[in-house]
């Protein structure tokens, strides 16, 4: 193989051919020029085709300052939301940077440390104990090598590692290969690199996965919504040119009239606001310990109702501690108060047999049995007075053991630790003992613990140990340990059942295993549990009828992931994936929401995910359902006034425009939808939810922001509006002399009635009346000054005019606070009075009897 790769097990690669091979990282932009891609992107939205037209149009019949208002607001709202996204991007990649670890490897006959990302095939490298593999590596080399691959397989206990061949099809069973992403669990190793970049494992699924998600949230409501108003916009438009026509006006004024139906179609405010909403609650969540890398992930969290969970680092704490003890008959766990005096003689026992603890101990097993020791208070010297360590043999996974021989006051004594089978073996146990002693701890196997068996004797001899001095042995016990489940887990899982969201958890793991931490969780709740191996013989169809029963699903591989979530999609749910690992990166790339848990997720997970939870706590997950929730609520209300607002201007202008002419220009629609889309709407957009309103948020569900009741509040506030500034045109038309003032009577209502609406939707919020009174100022400011209001087509009003204007808008927008409950309650007493049909059954009855 080192010949193939043209390296030397003596001198490595050689510097000349290493620089060959090496594939440049594409160079990363400049600032400017990523700011300006940003600012691209976020101009394709639905509502350009329609600015671009009334500019060009406006442009084309000589109304320059008309174009250019409707450009710059146009540019103003691409420009803010492509600075937002090109921060959040830049904070992602800051987290990258800042994992870019050096590797011993062999270059010209010598060891020298470079950069994980200039490794190439052939490199020999040399990884510790606590390092992480940083390429598809074939092993030269192992000297006790223990590999965490929980990254990779989802499996929580190390795996021991062998240069000699093999050739099986899993991965998990390639014992003589080392994979990126993965960590030494102890040992040493010599590899060489075989795989780099994206041809590795843990990301080739990740780059194969390339299917475009289908446009959702959002930006599927704006688009439904531009697409419903367009056409009534261009309907009116069309029956209002048609009037002019008859009446003979000008061709260039009807053209005007044309670009102002236009204007008024298009609510400006409408992509700014769906993204600084967002942004805003992708900023409230980085303080919670999330960085979302689009902000339009937020949207899809609020309509999240199914999460798919990795277990190993994401509901389990990804680290072995010790579980608790037991013998042939008793057991007893960790943190059930105070051990029994046998138990705290057995860790004692297992302390013997540990590495000696002066130094760091690299293998998971060791750490955890010395760390519940220190935390009940266990010492080697329990029940053996004087005790100290002469000779030792270290664990090797060929042999199975780990073995001290040490002094006490009472003399010499050896004490063993390793798997049952082995030590047992080298047990004075009769063949029965021996049966019930491994059944024993095959049932304490089958709850998803691992198991280590701990045995000793007294020894006559000092002298060095081998393996025919370990026999004769006393069994004393068992030692459980176990990747116990996050502290917050239960309580994330029980708020995420109060939300109406399904958890599914997914692992590598046993079945056994996965229903342990199930049950300590709370999460299964009737449910059940699925195999990989069952999963492979089921049908779609099948697999789709029986994920509604299922909440866990065990030996899964990042194949069965990708899978379920195509099974929940296809069901019409809304699918979260979260994971740290890169068996979940192909998973967590296809879900609506993708989340890598923990600033230690691999590489492939965070790039692969919308959302990096840093902070390593899955009810930050909760939170930011909660954010998007809230964000959804926010935005339901500001996009029923900005839609509801513009439709009842359609419905004004169309009324004025039949009877005389259209009453605004569109100057003036423009400057309208500028003071009521952006300021006073954007602050209810941006309002944070309150603390106390979260738990109701969750409780309320994807669907409520949804649907109907967008529609009955967009019609509301179009009737509202229209009627209001409809009313206030028409009373101006009745007083004598206030013909001519009448449209910018009808322009003020208009105005008014928007924003009280505004002021009632942000509960009288202080940013809301801040800025809807600001806006009304401004528009009161243009009216009244001579040269401005000129400039936009008005006329300055007195007391009778604004009177007029302000009387109309407030009641319009009394009307549409007290009419809805009104007619509610109405209608309820009238579905109270109508007769209940008969049961369909009593009419089969009496039809029998007749027919009888």
């Amino acid at each position: 193989m080192l010949a193939r790769l043209g390296a030397s097990g003596d001198a490595g690669l050689t510097d000349s051919l290493a620089a060959e091979r090496r594939h440049e990282p594409p160079r990363l932009a400049s600032a400017p020029i990523r700011l300006a891609r940003a600012v691209a992107h976020e101009i394709v939205n639905p509502l350009t085709p329609v600015l671009v037209t009334g500019a060009a149009l406006s442009a084309v019949t000589g109304s320059f300052l008309d174009a250019g208002l409707i450009t710059a607001v146009f540019g103003f709202n691409a420009v803010i939301g492509g600075a937002e996204r090109f921060q959040a991007e830049g904070a992602i990649a800051a987290l990258a940077d800042r994992e870019r670890p050096a590797v011993r490897t062999l270059r010209g006959g010598r060891e020298r440390p470079i950069a994980a990302d200039e490794l190439v095939e052939g490199d020999i490298v040399e990884l510790h104990a606590g390092e992480v593999v940083p390429a598809d590596c074939r092993l030269l080399a192992a000297d006790d090598l223990e590999v965490d691959e929980s990254s990779l397989t989802g499996e929580s206990l190390p795996i021991a590692k062998d240069p000699a061949p093999s050739y099986a099809a899993a991965i998990a069973d390639r014992s003589s290969m080392l994979y990126e992403g993965t960590a030494i669990a102890a040992g040493v190793a010599r590899a060489v690199v075989v795989a780099t970049g994206p041809d590795t494992e843990a990301r080739r699924g990740l780059f194969a996965l390339r299917e475009l998600s289908p446009e959702t949230g959002v930006e599927a409501r704006l688009r439904k919504l531009t697409e419903s108003t367009l056409p009534i916009a261009g309907l009116s438009g069309a029956l209002l040119v048609g009037a002019g026509l008859f009446r003979h006006q000008d061709i260039h004024g009807l053209i005007d009239l044309g670009i102002s139906m236009t204007i008024a179609a298009v609510p400006e405010g409408l992509p700014l606001l769906a993204t600084v909403a967002q942004l805003a609650a992708s900023r409230r969540l980085s303080t919670r310990g999330a960085l979302v890398r689009n902000p339009r992930t937020v949207e899809a969290l609020g309509r999240l109702d199914v999460l798919c969970a990795d277990k190993t680092g994401t509901l389990t704490e990804g680290q072995i501690h010790l579980h608790g003890l037991a013998d042939g008959e008793r057991s007893a766990a960790l943190g059930d108060g105070e051990p029994p005096e046998w138990a705290r003689a057995l860790l004692a026992a297992a302390l013997r047999a540990s590495p000696p603890t002066n130094g760091h101990l690299p293998h998971p097993t060791d750490r955890a049995i010395v760390d519940g020791a220190t935390g009940v208070g266990v010492v080697p010297e329990v029940d053996v007075p004087g005790w100290q360590r002469l000779h030792e043999m270290p664990f090797e996974p060929g042999r199975g053991y780990h073995a001290v021989l040490g002094t006490t006051d009472a003399g010499l004594r050896l004490t063993v630790k390793g798997a049952p089978e082995v030590v047992l073996r080298r047990c004075d146990l009769d063949g029965a003992e021996r049966d019930a002693v491994l059944t024993r701890a095959e049932e304490l196997a089958g709850e998803g613990l691992r198991v280590l068996a701990i045995a000793e004797r007294s020894a006559s001899e000092e002298r060095d140990l081998d393996d025919a001095r370990i026999d004769r042995l006393r069994f004393c016990g068992f030692i459980l340990l176990s990747d116990p489940p996050r502290a917050s887990a239960a309580e994330a899982i029980a708020r995420l059942q109060e939300a109406r969201v399904d958890l599914i958890m997914i692992t590598g793991d046993h079945p056994r295993t996965a229903r342990r931490i199930a049950d300590q969780l709370g999460l299964l709740g009737g449910r059940d549990v699925l195999t990989g191996p069952e999963l492979e013989d089921m049908s779609d169809e099948a697999l789709d009828a029986a994920l509604p029963d299922i909440g866990v699903i065990a030996r899964a591989t990042p194949a069965h992931k990708v899978r379920i979530v195509k099974a929940l999609q296809r069901a019409g749910r809304v699918v979260g994936m979260t994971g740290d690992g890169a068996n979940d990166a192909a998973a967590i790339r296809l879900a609506d929401v993708g989340i890598a848990l923990g600033a230690r997720a691999t590489l492939a997970a965070r790039d692969a995910a919308d959302l990096l939870v840093v902070d390593e706590r899955i009810d930050t997950i909760v939170d930011a359902i909660a954010e998007g929730r809230a964000m959804w609520s926010a935005v339901r209300d500001a996009v029923a006034i900005l839609t509801g607002g513009n439709l009842g201007e359609i419905g004004f202008s169309l009324l004025s425009g039949l009877f005389s002419g259209s009453a605004l220009n569109a100057r003036q629609l423009l400057l309208v939808n500028l003071l009521t889309d952006v300021a006073p709407t954007m602050a209810i957009a941006l309002r944070p939810p309150a603390p106390e309103s979260l738990r109701h948020l969750l409780s309320e569900g994807p669907e409520v922001a949804l649907g109907e009741a967008l529609d009955r509040d967009i019609t509301l506030r179009a009737i509202t509006t229209a009627g209001g500034a409809g009313a206030a045109w028409m009373a101006a038309h009745v007083l004598p002399g206030g013909r001519r003032g009448a449209s910018t009577v009808g322009l003020l209502a208009l105005v008014g009635t928007q924003l009280g609406q505004t002021l009632v939707a942000g509960k009288l919020s202080r940013e809301v009346v801040i800025t809807g009174l600001g806006s009304l100022a401004v528009m009161l400011a243009v009216v009244e000054t001579p040269g401005l209001s000129h400039l936009f087509g008005c006329r300055p009003l007195g007391p009778v005019g604004l009177g007029i204007a302000a009387a109309s808008a407030t009641t319009a927008t009394a009307a549409s606070v007290v009419g809805p409950p009104l007619i509610a309650r109405a209608r309820a007493r009238l579905a109270a009075r109508r007769p209940r049909p008969e049961p369909p059954v009593d009419v089969e009855i009496r039809l029998g009897k007749s027919a009888a």
